[in-house]
């Protein structure tokens, strides 16, 4: 058994993911700003705890961490109070819990990014702030000593997950709403690499498939580590 903590616990994914975690036999904490939300989490198998990780400093998250085997970070401002709100939570508070991580003791890192989050940001990009803020988080996770994957999913969905994704960047000048991806397949994603020690280290941009995830998340070209 693993002790993971997930950031973001009451989000789509991560309560899809949850599940699968705890029937793969980890404990799983969730972290949610809202007490409201712990029967939902609770109802997965997960702890629900209570704390902002958009205002908790880096010692308050390494006390969360002590003990923990794996991060997951699945959290996000989801647009929400504009691009200050975005930097301060899908940048800032990202980094701290790496920061945190680090300080626990934690070595394994997954970050759900998203597919296109990579290279210069276009000053017309839709998502503009949030992309600008997950690129540095991502960038600032590869120079740090974690066991890090950052997982790149396409447009997030809600359709049935089918267990297979193709692993691959979007064409150039493909949009950020290509790569439909369902939200069953990121949380399968989500537990396979942490099976998968081969997936340390690597960027998965993927969307949904013809591959098995196990095999596609065990077979990913260093090629694609390259956020530049």
């Amino acid at each position: 058994m693993s002790r993971i903590v997930m950031i973001g616990g009451h989000g789509k994914v991560a309560l899809l993911a949850a599940p699968l975690l705890v029937e793969a036999g980890h404990e799983v904490v969730s972290l949610i700003r809202n007490p409201d939300q712990s029967a939902d989490v609770a109802a997965t198998g997960a702890t629900p705890l209570v704390l902002s990780v958009e205002e908790a400093d880096v010692a308050e998250l390494t006390r969360v961490f002590a003990g923990a085997d794996a991060i997951i970070w699945s959290a996000g401002a989801g647009g929400k109070g504009g691009p200050e709100r975005t930097d301060a939570v899908d940048r800032a508070a990202a980094i701290r819990s790496m920061e945190a991580a680090a300080a626990a003791g934690v070595k394994r890192y997954i970050m759900v990014s998203f597919i296109t989050a990579y290279g210069e940001v276009p000053d017309d990009h839709p998502l503009r702030a949030y992309a600008i803020a997950k690129i540095a988080a991502d960038r600032y996770l590869q120079t740090t000593d974690l066991d890090w994957t950052i997982l790149g999913p396409g447009l997030l969905t809600l359709e049935e997950p089918t267990g297979a994704i193709t692993v691959a960047r979007l064409a150039p000048g493909a949009t950020t709403g290509s790569g439909r991806t369902s939200r069953g397949n990121v949380a399968r994603v989500i537990a396979a690499v942490l099976a998968e020690p081969a997936s340390v280290g690597r960027v998965i941009p993927f969307y949904d498939g013809d591959t098995p995830i196990a095999q596609a998340v065990a077979d990913v070209p260093q090629e694609y580590a390259d956020l530049s």
